[in-house]
């Protein structure tokens, strides 16, 4: 399987579907696959990566503590691929120099990975059919939350799969659209403007009339 190697760009919340994401960026390029996960796991990623100090074991610490005890390391992990809005993971472990692979939700692949540094790869097929490009380097990374939560606030997690715009494309659209709204909501009171002129002009019609 062809992969390129990726990082945790950061997680983050999709306020259409009340769900966590983590965001995988590509090391060579501008590319960023996000993955829908579950609360209790974003938050086991997020500990780790903020270096939170814990006074009892998470079941990704447990997890972790075992394959060390028994003598095993996590080589990497590989995210695989996208069926049914649901992406599929592969742990790999090495125990005594040999491969092990174990099927796992990208989620608690993540979780473990944070925990060992263990490296992160996703299928070139899957980056290639599902990741969000940025046409431009941008070096703001507040520009690229930004234009990823206007992405989101577009699309479902459905549409991942067979998405063709841009975060910038979707964002312009959106401004496009609220402008659009903004001249119909221009017109409509412009139009109600000349309506009430005109009832003024009928009624002081009518008064002259009234006075003949």
């Amino acid at each position: 399987m062809d992969v390129q190697e990726m990082v945790i760009y950061g997680v983050s919340f999709d306020v259409i579907g009340k769900q966590p994401i983590v965001l995988l960026k590509t090391m060579e390029g501008n590319r960023f696959l996000p993955i829908w996960i579950g609360h209790p796991e974003a938050a086991a990623i997020l500990i780790k990566l903020q270096g939170t100090k814990l006074p009892r074991p998470m079941t990704h610490d447990l997890l972790t503590s075992i394959i060390g005890r028994f003598e095993a390391d996590v080589a990497r992990i590989t995210v695989t691929e996208l069926k049914e809005s649901t992406f599929y993971a592969t742990l790999t472990l090495n125990k005594d120099g040999a491969e092990i692979d174990i099927d796992s939700r990208p989620s608690d692949a993540l979780a473990l990975a944070v925990r060992t540094d263990a490296p992160i790869f996703a299928a070139t097929a899957l980056v290639d059919e599902n990741a969000i490009e940025f046409e431009r380097e941008v070096d703001d990374t507040e520009e690229i939350v930004e234009a990823f939560r206007d992405f989101l606030e577009s699309v479902s997690p459905e549409d991942f799969a067979n998405a063709e715009g841009t975060p910038d494309d979707v964002a312009f659209a959106v401004d496009q659209e609220v402008d659009d709204e903004d001249d119909e909501d221009d017109d409509e009171d412009d139009e109600d403007d000349e309506d009430d002129d005109l009832d003024e002009d009928d009624d002081e019609d009518d008064e002259r009339t009234g006075h003949n």
